[in-house]
């Protein structure tokens, strides 16, 4: 057995062995609203967090309003919370439990698209396709340690309190999380599929639990992400 083969062998065995699952041109679909049904994705890292950033691709056909990434500690249920109301067209960021709203521009969820939220303790932005929203400065503040993540439901207690009426229904793929604000260039290499993983949540080495009517399928993009923002 030559080396290369051996390490990706050895790479192999101890994804194995962490629980590690390459989601790569995978999906997990969620077909009908429940308040049983969720992921829950596993970090790499405990935090406190002072700076944040997550991605994800997604699309769903909910007229109402919806959760799309909880991360609840034990003393904030809204740690870091990215939730959307179709109805207004308004994106909300939450963290520490601090809550604060953008009205988007001509977006249309029901079709695949790209989703980034960067944070760096007061300030925070929302990138929708490679166009970028900045989000009104907040206090300092920080996400604390031992978070549990949850994609399908909103937390609104450490790890439950979930709601039907909040849950997520469509397919989500390629969710990442960093523990930095991303520059504005990394946000558009993410946008155009160039392959950056995230170190906190990372969907290429994902350690994850599915609850309930939650599906794993192959991901098929037909609306590739095309960034509309230019550096």
């Amino acid at each position: 057995m030559d080396i290369e083969k051996m390490l990706v062998w050895m790479l192999l065995c101890i994804s194995r062995v962490l629980g590690w699952t390459d989601m790569k041109e995978k999906l997990f679909s969620f077909p009908k609203q429940s308040s049983t049904s969720y992921v829950e994705l596993f970090p790499e890292l405990s935090g406190p967090f002072e700076e944040a950033t997550v991605c994800m691709r997604f699309h769903s056909d909910l007229t109402r309003g919806y959760s799309l990434f909880s991360l609840s500690t034990r003393s904030k249920s809204n740690d870091f919370l990215l939730y959307y109301f179709p109805g207004s067209n308004k994106f909300s960021l939450s963290v520490s439990d601090i809550h604060r709203y953008n009205i988007l521009q001509g977006n249309n969820f029901t079709e695949w698209t790209s989703i980034c939220v960067t944070w760096n303790s007061s300030v925070g932005s929302v990138w929708i396709d490679g166009k970028k929203y900045n989000i009104d400065r907040t206090a300092n503040v920080t996400i604390g340690a031992d978070p549990i993540i949850i994609i399908g439901q909103e937390q609104d207690s450490y790890g439950g309190g979930f709601e039907t009426s909040q849950s997520f229904v469509g397919e989500i793929t390629n969710v990442h999380m960093w523990d930095k604000a991303l520059t504005d260039n990394n946000i558009i290499d993410y946008c155009a599929d160039n392959e950056i993983s995230g170190n906190v949540i990372n969907w290429n080495a994902l350690r994850y639990n599915l609850t309930g009517n939650v599906n794993t399928l192959l991901y098929v993009d037909p609306y590739p992400c095309e960034p509309v923002y230019s550096l």
